[in-house]
């Protein structure tokens, strides 16, 4: 930018994109000066080197403004952790599965742990079968990452959100599914 440009001829481009040819750095400089802007090298790498007269401290806020809402945009993806033990009760299980599912369609990755205490190690299927259990409830909108692996005295494992997306079903959902197969067994 400026007196930072070392290399003479430039190719130099006006602020409102108009080409002003080739000319000496002091020149460029000179012609910058007198329109009260700066002029900055946007192509080095070119032979003659493209530098264009602009407003300098405009042209980095606009750009830190263009990059604060492409990450304004973005979705950062977080873990999360559910813990579960091996003799989880039905109701507990529930609820814990209905957390991992919120997360999930929040678009979050979850980390399931099974804790082991005392004896409890003696059994890992124990611990395997509700990470099992968990997967085949969460189905239609998880994919496995990680399988389950047992460290020290937890087994863990990772579940993402699936790529297709597949809609959560609703309770209604779920009670029109059970009314037609009992209706189905009923024909029979």
């Amino acid at each position: 930018m400026n007196f930072q440009i070392r290399i003479s001829p430039v190719r130099v481009i006006d602020e409102d994109g108009e080409q002003l040819g080739i000319l000496e750095v002091e020149d460029a400089r000179r012609a910058a000066e007198e329109r009260g802007l700066d002029l900055v090298e946007v192509a080095p790498n070119a032979r003659p080197p493209v530098c264009k007269i602009m407003d300098y401290g405009r042209y980095k806020y606009e750009q830190a403004k263009k990059d604060k809402e492409a990450k304004k945009k973005q979705h950062q993806v977080t873990v999360k952790e559910m813990k579960f033990r091996p003799k989880i009760d039905d109701h507990d299980y529930n609820f814990k599965v209905a957390h991992v599912r919120e997360f999930l369609e929040k678009g979050d990755k979850v980390k399931l742990t099974i804790m082991f205490r005392g004896r409890e190690m003696m059994h890992p299927e124990f611990g395997e079968a509700i990470l099992i259990r968990v997967t085949e409830d969460l189905a239609d909108i998880a994919t496995v990452e990680q399988s389950p692996k047992l460290e020290g005295r937890n087994m863990t494992m990772v579940v993402a959100p699936s790529r297709g997306g597949g809609k959560p079903r609703s309770k209604e959902d779920g009670d029109a599914a059970s009314e037609e197969t009992e209706s189905a067994g009923d024909e029979e």
